[in-house]
């Protein structure tokens, strides 16, 4: 697919492109081939899958031909080698900023695990950094006085990033064709993490449902 990169962040190690068929999609430099650097407005082709892009070759145009009398079609920079699979990290960045409030759509299991386990693995650091600054704060004594002020960027945490898994898992619902409304199972004690298990485990609802075709990259 043809598309020109809307924006890159090196040192974020992440991108998006905007592709001709009007959708975004989001990219890593191991998308890139042979490491190519890509600017804002670059063409470029791609393989897309699941809302990424994969085997990103910029697109350089040439010159007419003065024997033919007619102009060449762009050539691609770089050959196209075999497509990278999307990185957990990948799904979690994107769930965050492309797809913050999206609830529409579907979205595969990889995806919602994906962002699942590094949403938790970063709660876990907070918790265990604001046990220390708890400790640190009371001067480790057993009979000192409590606080709980070390558990606020935890807590701050939880709330920021409470709106997209909220998006992500009603996706998730759309993907194996229930509504989006499920979604409050999530917030009824001992039921909710239940709920969350199953649906992360079920399979995708084959071909298209009211929601959307089913996501690319998904095995039957």
């Amino acid at each position: 697919m043809r598309g020109a990169v809307l924006h890159y962040d090196k040192d974020q190690d992440y991108g998006y492109i905007n592709g001709v068929d009007g959708k975004r999609y989001f990219f890593v430099s191991n998308d890139l081939t042979q490491g190519a650097a890509l600017v804002s407005g670059t063409l470029v082709e791609f393989q897309p899958d699941d809302g990424t892009a994969h085997n990103i070759v910029a697109v350089t145009p040439t010159a007419p031909s003065s024997s033919a009398g007619q102009p060449q079609q762009p050539r691609r920079s770089a050959e196209s080698g075999p497509a990278s699979s999307t990185g957990l990290g990948a799904y979690f960045w994107r769930a965050i900023i492309a797809d913050y409030s999206n609830f529409s759509g579907r979205a595969r299991r990889k995806e919602f695990w994906a962002f699942c386990l590094c949403f938790n693995l970063v709660l876990v650091a907070l918790l265990g950094f604001g046990i220390l600054v708890n400790l640190a704060v009371n001067g480790f004594g057993i009979n000192a006085g409590k606080t709980s002020i070390g558990f606020l960027p935890a807590a701050v945490f939880v709330l920021a990033f409470g709106l997209p898994w909220t998006a992500l898992t009603v996706r998730r619902l759309h993907d194996v064709g229930l509504s989006g409304w499920f979604v409050l199972l999530g917030y009824i004690p001992a039921i909710g993490a239940v709920a969350l298990l199953v649906l992360g485990l079920a399979p995708s609802q084959l071909g298209e449902n009211p929601w959307g075709r089913m996501p690319a990259g998904v095995r039957v």
